[in-house]
């Protein structure tokens, strides 16, 4: 189930770690993603990071009239994924969202990378056939790009083990909507 797949790891940024928007479980989410990497490395699986990756006056903060702390500020630690993952980090390979400071954007199938290409095309030229997502968090950023993945006819499998989230509650609900839509969620 591994070959000709891809994983899609979302925001495992320090910020939703251990900083301004700490989650639940990121931890743990981190450290069993390290683990499906490792499990699969020859295998040879590309890995594509998503970063949330914000200009200091992103209109999602609070200060600004939006609904969260300043985070995943551009060039700031918070804003950097988390240091277990990153001798996994490809700058070719790592997808930025959030960039304009007026548009909120939780998914990150039109992040772009340095090329200027979004996600949703890369891996369309990848052509898995499987589409794994891991990250933080589920309620969120990881919802919105598995449901935006699914749209565009992936086969989209949730590492169940690799998520942090806001709350638990939260969490479960969006896990049993994400299975409804025909997200496969794996443990």
């Amino acid at each position: 189930m591994i070959n000709d797949s891809v994983l899609v790891i979302v925001d495992m940024l320090h910020d939703f770690i251990d900083g301004s928007l700490a989650c639940a479980n990121a931890d743990n989410a981190v450290d069993n993603t390290l683990q499906f990497i490792q499990k699969t490395r020859d295998e040879d699986l590309p890995l594509l990071f998503i970063r949330d990756h914000h200009p200091a006056n992103h209109s999602s903060f609070r200060e600004f009239g939006g609904t969260w702390p300043v985070h995943c500020v551009a060039g700031t630690r918070g804003g950097e994924i988390d240091e277990k993952l990153q001798p996994y980090v490809d700058e070719d390979l790592t997808f930025d969202k959030g960039c304009d400071p007026a548009v909120e954007q939780y998914s990150g199938f039109d992040g772009v990378n340095a090329a200027g290409q979004s996600l949703g095309e890369v891996i369309s030229m990848l052509e898995p056939e499987n589409v794994f997502v891991c990250g933080i968090a589920t309620e969120f950023c990881v919802k919105n790009t598995c449901e935006d993945l699914k749209r565009a006819g992936f086969n989209v499998v949730l590492l169940g083990d690799c998520l942090a989230y806001v709350d638990a509650a939260g969490h479960k609900k969006a896990l049993e909507e994400m299975s409804s839509e025909g997200i496969q969620i794996r443990s």
